[in-house]
């Protein structure tokens, strides 16, 4: 972690990163997601690293599976990581790890006293086989959308455990988790930076009713509170502090502006969509950490004007004088739906054919260009350069 970062200081080797699907959790029908094993990221991972490379991209997030790892309480076999890791290891390609992605071994109740104490073992087990596979510093991020699972597994019940009405209580339980684990992370090395990641998120009450307003408001403001508590501003008694709030990591697509109470997504364009670069506006006055886009991307021929926009809104708050340090496209592969296997055109490449993907070309395209955009931003010490300002 760093009290501080250089404002002329890159944290990520590339400020285009390529996020890979880890999901593990248990689904509504109560089947167990691998999606590192369904796009068949583990046996390619490193023509999967190459390919990134080859594309320009220097950093990549990626993720470990608990519930493969530690099969018995207490014991760890790693060979389920090892063709990620050594591929890490090979190219030399710069990995943000997610420890926690939404899955954990069966035999765990998460709502236990022994959850956190149980992670964070992991956690440090994890960190010394990372450790021991790559020098330099080590990017972790200990539990994946706090916020987001606590609601999805704790309030609707979609995924395991399937808890209704219990979000604040398995909020509390993540926080812990995750300060856990960093706290067991550090133990073993002091070279890590921590990436926390949440969904940010807009959300609007209908016209002319103050009461759906004033409730669409604290639904909104509840983005904050996993945060706020990590930071120890928020029930201090969870053993949160401003030293655990390191990089924070913001999950943004196109469905993340909606209305109360009944989630109907604002298209971009109305005039109750409010730019991303007011949303990053708002996370770096009240932190004032280094923030990432940790996911975005969107599906099927809405790929590549979805990416342009992200890119062009990350650059305009960057000229605006925040410091947005990268932008993650997630997932990068293309994946199986979470609860219908339906086939997610949603990545750069397909799926693998052997050891081959076909790249999907206009996302491609525009990825060089706001490569370009990088390069002239670097090379000229003028600043951020819109999107606007370049000729086509």
């Amino acid at each position: 972690m760093r009290e501080t970062d250089s404002p002329t200081e890159n944290i990520f080797n590339s400020w285009l990163i390529g996020g890979f699907e880890c999901s593990t959790h248990r689904n509504k029908a109560r089947r167990r997601l691998d999606l590192i094993a369904s796009t068949l990221h583990d046996k390619c991972a490193f023509e999967d690293y190459s390919r990134l490379i080859e594309t320009g991209i220097q950093t990549a997030r990626d993720g470990l599976r608990w519930h493969l790892i530690e099969l018995e309480p207490g014991k760890y076999d790693f060979s389920s990581l090892e063709l990620q890791a050594e591929a890490a290891r090979r190219t030399g390609i710069q990995v943000i790890w997610d420890y926690f992605h939404y899955g954990y071994p069966d035999d765990l109740d998460i709502y236990s006293s022994e959850f956190p104490s149980r992670f964070a073992e992991f956690a440090a087990a994890a960190t010394e086989y990372l450790n021991s596979k790559n020098t330099g510093t080590i990017f972790i991020c200990p539990v994946n959308e706090i916020s987001f699972f606590s609601w999805i597994a704790g309030d609707i019940g979609r995924f395991y455990p399937y808890a209704k009405r219990r979000g604040d209580e398995l909020k509390r339980i993540l926080v812990r988790t995750s300060i856990a684990a960093m706290e067991a992370i550090l133990s073993v090395t002091s070279d890590v930076r921590f990436v926390h990641t949440e969904p940010a998120i807009h959300v609007v009450g209908g016209k002319n009713n103050p009461h759906s307003q004033r409730l669409a408001e604290r639904y909104r403001r509840a983005q904050f509170h996993g945060l706020d508590m990590i930071a120890g501003r928020r029930e201090p008694e969870l053993g949160g502090s401003i030293k655990y709030l390191d990089i924070i990591g913001l999950n943004y697509y196109f469905h993340n502006q909606w209305r109360y109470p009944n989630r109907r997504k604002i298209p971009r364009g109305h005039a109750d969509y409010i730019p991303l670069r007011s949303i990053l506006k708002e996370f770096n006055e009240r932190y004032g950490r280094p923030v990432l886009i940790a996911e975005t991307g969107a599906e099927d021929d809405a790929r590549r004007n979805w990416f342009k926009y992200v890119c062009e809104e990350v650059r305009a708050a960057n000229a605006s004088g925040m410091k947005i340090e990268g932008v993650c496209l997630y997932p990068v592969v293309n994946h199986p739906g979470w609860e219908d296997d339906r086939h997610c055109h949603n990545g750069l490449w397909d799926y693998a054919d052997g050891h081959d993907r076909e790249i999907y070309s206009p996302l491609a395209e525009e990825i060089a260009f706001q490569q370009l955009l990088d390069v002239r931003v670097s090379s000229s010490g003028i600043g951020p350069i819109l999107l606007s300002e370049v000729p086509l």
